[in-house]
């Protein structure tokens, strides 16, 4: 008689060994999951995206590339990228970015970027829909200890980006980005606002004339 494996509970965080989330990550029935490992616990998140989650991504995605075409600051996006720190951590933001003189650090191939090796980005993003108490809490004390510099969370529901400044593994609210200067995150929750009314060439127009 066939033994069946109890099917694993998605979308919270439960207690695991490293084998075991390698195990489920590795495994094709998760591989369009999102995968989280952090302090002994893994999150494995089903990717179900809502038109409202997709459309915010790609706003704050395009946002976050005119604002530096324009002020002539290099930038190297990464959209779902995974980040490991071996049998520590792992996080798999929306968006992530190297910025300035650090885009020479931005990891290339096919593999998960291994943070053993390669430093984490500048400015990592999550799109929050059902997951915003996540992202505001054990999340973002995943993304103080991977390292980034700052953390946006973007709460789809209410149309507000919610961003913070890492430092010395703890962090802080701010309006204004610091790996970004000049851009107020006011501007991107009022461009994801006007979203729902307008298109993107619309939000773009506006967009640049702010910036």
């Amino acid at each position: 008689m066939v033994q069946l494996q109890p099917k694993l509970s998605t979308d919270i965080w439960t207690n695991a060994t490293w084998k075991q989330f390698l195990a489920i990550v590795d495994d094709p029935d998760y591989a369009k999951t999102k995968g989280y490992y952090f302090n002994g616990q893994m999150k494995i998140e089903t990717v179900e995206v809502a038109p409202d989650h997709a459309s915010d991504n790609g706003i704050i995605h395009v946002a976050v590339t005119l604002f530096c075409a324009l002020k002539g600051i290099s930038l190297k996006g990464l959209i779902n990228c995974s980040y490991r720190k071996t049998e520590v951590r792992e996080a798999q933001p929306d968006s992530s970015y190297y910025v300035a003189d650090r885009i020479s650090l931005a990891p290339q191939g096919s593999s998960i970027v291994s943070l053993d090796q390669t430093p984490p980005p500048d400015l990592a993003i999550e799109i929050a829909d059902s997951s915003l108490n996540d992202d505001l809490g054990k999340k973002r004390l995943l993304y103080e200890d991977l390292g980034v510099a700052e953390y946006w969370v973007v709460d789809v529901e209410n149309t507000q980006t919610i961003a913070f400044q890492i430092v010395d593994n703890g962090s802080n609210r701010i309006t204004q980005s610091q790996v970004l200067p000049g851009l107020n995150i006011s501007v991107l929750s009022e461009a994801l606002s006007m979203s729902r009314q307008m298109d993107d060439s619309q939000i773009v127009a506006w967009l640049m004339t702010n910036f």
